[in-house]
C-alpha cells in the first residue's frame, strides 16, 4: 500500500460505496460493521454470515439495525427478533423489507402500536388477505387510507368498508382518480349513487357512472374541476355537454375534451392552441399576488400544457397510422407506442422533431434502430422530468463507437464510453480524470483503470464519484483494507 495515497474527502460516502461492493471479502464486511458513522448500509448485504448478523444485533446501533431490518435476504428467525425491538422505526423498516415473509411475522406486526408499522403493512399486497382486511377498521384513518390506495383488489367486503368510512380522507382514497397500484378498483354498483353525491369521492366515481343526459348536465356544473375533467373523458358523454366542456374555464377540463376520440378536429385544434398560448412560466405565477384558489387553478393550467405532450392515448395506439403525422405531440407519442407500425412509419417517428416521440419509438421498436440512429436519439434526448434512464440503455453500441465517444465534446456522451469493458487504459484513465464529475462517476468502476487512478477517484471532490469508485468490484482488496484502516476499523 502506497504511503502517499490520497485520503478520501468523503470517507463516510466512500464506506457506503464499499458496503455495496459485491467483491468485499467476508472478513472486511465484519470490520465495516464496526464503523459507527453513516447509515449502516453494510447490513443490507445479501451475503451476511450468521456471525456478522449476530454482531449487528448486539451492536445496538440504530442505523445498522435499521438497514438490517430492510434486508430482504434476512432469515425469518432474525426478522422475528427484530419484530420485538423496542424502537418503532426498526419495526417499521422491517415491515418495508419483509417481502414474502411467513404469516407469523405479519401476525406479529399487524397489531403494532406504532402507526408507521401498520401503514407500511397496508402497502404489502403479499401479506395474508385476512390480516390486511383487519386494517380496514384500523383505529388510525391514515392506515385505512393507505390500505385504500394500495390494496386495489381487496375483497368486496373490504372495499365497502373503506368506501363508507366516516373519515373523508379514507373515502377519497377508496374512490379516487389515482391509486398506487393497478388495476383500479370498481366500486359496487349499489354504492355508486352515494359516492357521486359525496364531494370527496365524486371525481373518482364519475368514470363508473352510467351517464344520462341529466347526470351529465349536473356534473358539468360541478365546482370541482377534477369532477368536470373526469366527465370530459367519460365514453358516454353527450356531444352537447362535450361542446360545453370544450369552453370550460379550466385548461385541465379542456384537455379531457381534447383527448377524446369523438372531438371534432376544429374543436380539438382550438383547445390545443388556446392552452398553448395561455401558458406562463411557473416563476411568473409565483410572482403574482394570487389567492390560493387562483394560484392552484393557474398551476393546473400550466400542468395541462405538459399533458398535451405526454398523455398516452390508447385509442391512438390501437390505430396509429392516421396519427403518425399529427400536429399534436401526445398523438404522435401514442402512435409511437404501437408495435405494429410499418417500417416507413417507424423511420418517420424516429426522425420526429420531438425528443419524446423519437425516444418512445426507439423504445417500442429497438430492433429497427441502427447504432447511428440510437446515438442520435440519445444525444438529442430531452426528458420531461429528471431521470437517470436514457435511450442508450436500450442498445448495445459497438466498441468503436464507444471509443469515439470517449472524446466527444458532450459530457453526456462521454459517459457512455466506459460501457466498453475493453476500453484501452489510456481512454479509461482520460475519462476517470475528466473535468465533468458525471463522466468520472461513469468511469470509476472500469476494470482497466490503473491503481493510482482508483486511489485518486476515492479522494475525488465529488462524493458520488468517490462512492462509485469504492463500490466497484474491481477495487483491489488492498485498497479496501486501506479505507477501513483510515476509518479506524
Amino acid at each position: 500500500m502506497a504511503d502517499d495515497a490520497p485520503t478520501p474527502v468523503h470517507l463516510t460516502k466512500v464506506l457506503d460505496g464499499l458496503a455495496e461492493n459485491p467483491a468485499l471479502p467476508a472478513g472486511l464486511v465484519r470490520r465495516l460493521v464496526r464503523y459507527r458513522r453513516g447509515f449502516g448500509h453494510v447490513a443490507m448485504r445479501a451475503d451476511l454470515t450468521a456471525e456478522t448478523i449476530e454482531e449487528i444485533l448486539a451492536s445496538g446501533h440504530h442505523w445498522l439495525l435499521h438497514s438490517l431490518a430492510l434486508n430482504r435476504q434476512l432469515p425469518h428467525t432474525v426478522r422475528m427478533r427484530l419484530a420485538a425491538h423496542t424502537d418503532p422505526a426498526i419495526r417499521a423498516a422491517l415491515a418495508v423489507g419483509a417481502r414474502d415473509a411467513p404469516r407469523e411475522l405479519y401476525e406479529r406486526l399487524i397489531d403494532d402500536p406504532d402507526t408507521r408499522v401498520r401503514q407500511h403493512l397496508a402497502e404489502r399486497e403479499e401479506a395474508p388477505a385476512d390480516l390486511l382486511a383487519r386494517l380496514a377498521t384500523d383505529p388510525d384513518p391514515n392506515v385505512r387510507a393507505t390500505l385504500a390506495r394500495w390494496w386495489t383488489q381487496a375483497p368486496d367486503t373490504v372495499r365497502r368498508v373503506l368506501l363508507t368510512d366516516p373519515v373523508d380522507e379514507v373515502r377519497a382514497a377508496a374512490c379516487s382518480t389515482y391509486y398506487a397500484r393497478l388495476p383500479h378498483p370498481v366500486p359496487p354498483p349499489d354504492l355508486l349513487a352515494g359516492l357521486l353525491a359525496d364531494p370527496v369521492s365524486r371525481a373518482g366515481a364519475v368514470r363508473h357512472a352510467a351517464l344520462t343526459p341529466e347526470l351529465a348536465a349536473r356534473l358539468a356544473g360541478d365546482p370541482d374541476h377534477q369532477v368536470r375533467r373526469q366527465l370530459a373523458e367519460h365514453p358516454q358523454l353527450p356531444p352537447p355537454v362535450r361542446d360545453l366542456l370544450a369552453e370550460d374555464p379550466s385548461a385541465n377540463v379542456r384537455v379531457g375534451v381534447f383527448i377524446r376520440r369523438d372531438t371534432p378536429e376544429p374543436v380539438r385544434h382550438r383547445i390545443y392552441t388556446d392552452i398553448q398560448q395561455g401558458d406562463r412560466p411557473l416563476t411568473d405565477l409565483l410572482d403574482d399576488e394570487l389567492d390560493d384558489n387562483a394560484l392552484l387553478q393557474q398551476l393546473e393550467d400550466h400542468i395541462a400544457v405538459a399533458e398535451l405532450r405526454y398523455l398516452p392515448l390508447d385509442w391512438v395506439t390501437a390505430d396509429p397510422l392516421p396519427h403518425v403525422s399529427s400536429p399534436y405531440i401526445c398523438f404522435r407519442r401514442s402512435a409511437a407506442r404501437s408495435r405494429t407500425l410499418p417500417a416507413d412509419a417507424v423511420i418517420r417517428l424516429l426522425n420526429d422533431n420531438d425528443s419524446g416521440v423519437r425516444t418512445t419509438m426507439a423504445t417500442h421498436a429497438p430492433h429497427l434502430v441502427d447504432p447511428a440512429t440510437a446515438e442520435r436519439i440519445d444525444r438529442e434526448f430531452r426528458p420531461d422530468k429528471k431521470t437517470r434512464w436514457r435511450p442508450a440503455d436500450l442498445f448495445t453500441f459497438p466498441p468503436q463507437a464507444l471509443r469515439r465517444l470517449a472524446t466527444d465534446p458532450d459530457p453526456r456522451m462521454r459517459c457512455l464510453a466506459p460501457r466498453d469493458p475493453d476500453l484501452p487504459v489510456e481512454l479509461a484513465e482520460r475519462l476517470a480524470t475528466d473535468p465533468d464529475s458525471e463522466v468520472r462517476c461513469a468511469a470509476a468502476g472500469h476494470p482497466n483503470l490503473p491503481v493510482h487512478v482508483r486511489r485518486a477517484l476515492l479522494a475525488d471532490p465529488s462524493e458520488w464519484v468517490a462512492h462509485a469508485a469504492a463500490a466497484a468490484a474491481t477495487l483491489p482488496v488492498a485498497e479496501m483494507d486501506r479505507l477501513l484502516t483510515l476509518a479506524g476499523v
